[in-house]
């Protein structure tokens, strides 16, 4: 405790970085408070709860901005499918290729690109969700052509509003200010979701209260593990002539490859296509056993088939994802022109191979864990948990929810050490990201 105090005034005494957290907490306030900026012409009273699929997903990111119809109803949601959208044609144009090895220039046209598809997107997202609002909660006074129009603007401006705001938080505060407001959305609902579950239990079953919030610490922690594991390549670099001719020794370094280098992206990816077999199966609902049978199983997310059919996609797309974000001929071509090779392996060709065949092993069990990782919130409801309070027992919401913190943390831990203290860790730095790891890309 004694060291927690003293690392908490050691922060605080460094002025820029106490300035950027206090920046960071204003920022935060603001899209919190935004949340419960109802749209105009919307009675909140007369609001559906409880929004399921991916609007339940949706709704969870956002810290209930969605089930509140608010202006920030959607979020910065459009802008990350905007982001996917370009990294997925930064693969797959030769344009948008040419211009990601441009540097900086290129760079700024794709974040351009970028905004106008984020509007795109958010004016037919909104589209969507005004759909999904009761007639009810809309004043008939104002509905028609005009709400519609004028609601289609507020939501696009809260959308671009929340964009500036997360690159405010990564330009004056800490860390990734976007993955900041996912992760804000997300807590936001936790202590909601343990008042629901230690009511649902009553005091009768406290212990068994207890007993969940250990299991949830260890669950917490795998995903630590899973988040932070590594495989380190060794790199050996060539033996250089210095000024005065006398050799000096190659250093030895190494290539970090992520156990879980796809991150969060299989399972969202997943989840997206898992309400497609229900969604087409409502349309033959009345006239197909087979339809109703289908509709009934993807639409229960306890059911095994569910569970079975969301873990294969989850394992297939860790290994997709995997492909198209790390490049080991990229990786083997830095690695020849720096000088640096693979003991025991020859550079060029042999190499990408080689770092190829470590990727696919250890993206396996990656891989196979993040699929454990996303069904424990089916198997926790199973077991009696309410579904809010199972939402944190793995799935996108704690995957994204631990990345965050961890990067947050190793950011707090850099100025920290910049500036001679001790780190947030013991160690003095986060355990998996040493300085003495080289990144080649």
């Amino acid at each position: 405790m004694k060291k927690l105090i003293t690392t908490i005034k050691n922060i605080f005494a460094i002025e820029d970085l106490r300035v950027r957290i206090l920046n960071t907490l204003g920022f935060i306030a603001i899209f919190r408070l935004g949340s419960y900026v109802v749209l105009p012409g919307i009675d909140p009273t007369q609001l559906k709860s409880g929004a399921q699929g991916i609007l339940g997903l949706l709704d969870a990111f956002l810290g209930g901005a969605f089930g509140n119809a608010s202006i920030f109803a959607l979020g910065i949601m459009p802008y990350i499918s905007a982001s996917i959208v370009l990294q997925l044609l930064t693969i797959a144009v030769p344009y948008f290729q040419k211009l990601q090895k441009e540097g900086e220039s290129g760079r700024k046209k794709i974040n351009q690109y970028t905004r106008v598809l984020t509007i795109v997107i958010t004016l037919a997202q909104s589209v969507g969700f005004l759909a999904t609002i009761n007639a009810e909660a809309i004043d008939p006074s104002v509905a028609g052509p005009l709400f519609t129009i004028s609601s289609m603007i507020i939501l696009t401006a809260g959308t671009m509003f929340c964009m500036w705001l997360g690159e405010k938080i990564t330009d004056k505060g800490i860390g990734n200010g976007i993955s900041m407001l996912i992760m804000i959305g997300i807590v936001s609902r936790l202590p909601g979701a343990l008042v629901g579950e230690a009511l649902a239990l009553g005091l009768g079953r406290a212990l068994i209260f207890i007993i969940e919030l250990i299991v949830l610490f260890f669950v917490v922690m795998s995903v630590v593990m899973l988040t932070q594991a590594i495989r380190r390549i060794p790199v050996q670099y060539a033996k250089q002539v210095g000024g005065s001719a006398s050799l000096q020794a190659g250093q030895r370094q190494f290539i970090p490859l992520k156990v879980n280098a796809a991150g969060v992206m299989p399972i969202i990816f997943a989840q997206s296509l898992m309400f497609l077999p229900g969604m087409i199966a409502s349309f033959w609902r009345n006239e197909s056993d087979i339809a109703n049978e289908i509709g009934n199983v993807f639409s229960d997310y306890t059911s095994w088939q569910y569970n079975l059919s969301f873990a294969v996609l989850i394992i297939v797309f860790t290994f997709f994802y995997t492909a198209i974000s790390v490049n080991p001929n990229q990786i083997s071509d830095d690695l020849k022109r720096s000088g640096g090779f693979v003991p025991g392996v020859k550079p060029g060709l042999a190499t990408s191979e080689y770092i190829d065949e470590v990727l696919t092993r250890i993206t396996l069990p990656g891989a196979i864990f993040l699929a454990l990782i996303a069904i424990l919130p089916s198997i926790a409801m199973l077991f009696g948990i309410t579904r809010e309070f199972a939402a944190f027992f793995g799935g996108t919401s704690l995957i994204i929810l631990v990345g965050v913190v961890l990067d947050t943390l190793n950011q707090i831990e850099s100025y920290l050490l910049m500036r001679h203290y001790d780190g947030m860790m013991k160690s003095g730095k986060l355990r998996g990201r040493s300085k003495n790891i080289a990144v080649a890309s």
